[in-house]
């Protein structure tokens, strides 16, 4: 049987790289930082890392990597177990004391990932009376979990409004709504008007869920994420985030909400009830990180100021960067084949970014989507947008002068 479906997969997989689809992994033999050194899959060599999402450059930071060991000699390697039976230990339950104490949330619960979180909240607390209404370009987890549930779904466009009121009154004979929101969207580093839909949630009686992952510990003053960032922390039901960007880069994500909205999911949640526990290394890691994220003002400050400057400088060089001010700094290139094309040029330079492309964007628009860090050194932000104006010269050479970007 499996000789006709091999001939049908090696032929979907040849149509995704003639498409210019293909997504390499290349592989680093040094920790998460902002050099790594490419070992496999691009030119071997350190380079300057400008695609993970170290925003505060954290994944290898000592006080995080000497918590990290001791955690290890106190807890063990992991728990064998889900949490209501065996796998709950004092380092998880301080764990989510303090990411609620952090997020100004009555409670919170531990998942391997967000996207487990994500997928573990639709089905649970919504039923076919029910009505969920999610934006247009929220994060695939949302997606696949509100697929789970039996909820009606309605979808408004991306940040709109006026569309998103509208399909709150198609909604109102629901027993229970809930919006659904991406805090900052991945793919294009803009927000999500909060306050305007927490002034729509009170208006048509409906509830509040944001996935904050791209967010968390570096966005609003104490780095508490878009709620904190717009003011409505006590009007938000639901946060969602990973352990896995911003506050160390490992693994782990959690549901932070009402009390009952926690109390249900520890009982009903499927991901949270069939998966093992969280490691108990990254609760003890995760600990560390919210202790230095008290005194990281000075990181979340050199984070904005390398966003600064990259974004200005591509601009003054004439690239097509989406407007904003996070770290997310999409460059506008369009066609996918050049898009990865330029990332292998960036590469052959020193700097390793990725290519994104159709599924993970639209068609037509594709992208390199520059992160930024506060572990980048100004030089360093100045360097890669050198390696970007020469790489963009070498593609307008080889296409025949057709510049992108």
């Amino acid at each position: 049987m499996f000789d006709s479906v091999r001939d049908e997969l090696r032929a979907t997989l040849d149509e995704i790289t003639a498409a210019g689809l293909h997504k390499p992994e290349r592989v680093i033999g040094t920790p998460q930082s902002a050099t790594v050194e490419v070992t496999a899959g691009g030119r071997p060599g350190e380079v300057l890392n400008f695609c993970a999402n170290n925003y505060l450059g954290l994944a290898d930071h000592p006080e995080v990597l000497a918590a990290a060991h001791a955690a290890l000699d106190r807890w063990g390697y992991g728990m064998a177990s889900v949490r209501f039976i065996c796998g709950t230990q004092e380092v998880h339950k301080e764990l989510e004391e303090r990411l609620s104490a952090f997020l100004g949330q009555e409670d919170t619960i531990l998942y391997s990932s967000c996207f487990d979180a994500n997928g573990g909240v639709f089905e649970t607390l919504l039923g076919e009376q029910d009505a969920v209404i999610s934006d247009a370009l929220n994060h695939a987890s949302i997606i696949d979990g509100i697929r789970l549930s039996k909820a009606r779904r309605f979808r408004y466009a991306n940040r709109d409004m006026a569309d998103l009121e509208q399909q709150l009154k198609q909604a109102q004979d629901a027993r229970r709504r809930l919006i659904v929101t991406d805090g900052v969207f991945s793919m294009d580093g803009y927000l999500a008007p909060l306050p305007d839909i927490c002034d729509l949630a009170e208006r048509y009686d409906a509830m509040v869920m944001v996935d904050d992952s791209h967010a968390v510990g570096f966005v609003g003053e104490g780095g508490r994420g878009t709620p904190e960032l717009h003011g409505v922390m006590d009007r938000v039901d639901i946060v969602t985030g990973t352990l896995g960007k911003a506050l160390g880069g490992a693994s782990g994500g959690y549901v932070a909400a009402r009390a009952e909205i926690v109390a249900l999911l520890r009982q009903r949640s499927r991901p949270y009830l069939f998966s093992n526990s969280l490691a108990p290394v990254i609760a003890a890691a995760s600990l560390k990180v919210l202790d230095l994220l008290e005194s990281a003002g000075d990181l979340r400050e050199r984070l904005r100021a390398n966003t600064e400057l990259f974004r200005r400088r591509m601009t003054e060089e004439g690239f097509t960067l989406l407007p904003g001010d996070h770290p997310i700094a999409p460059v506008m290139i369009g066609d996918a084949a050049e898009a990865g094309r330029m990332a292998e040029l960036l590469l052959e330079r020193g700097v390793y970014v990725i290519g994104f492309s159709y599924p993970v964007v639209p068609q037509g628009q594709a992208r390199i989507r520059v992160q930024l860090s506060a572990a980048h050194s100004a030089q360093d932000v100045h360097r890669a947008v050198d390696a970007f104006v020469a790489s963009r010269a070498e593609l307008a050479r080889t296409a025949g002068g057709e510049s992108v970007a």
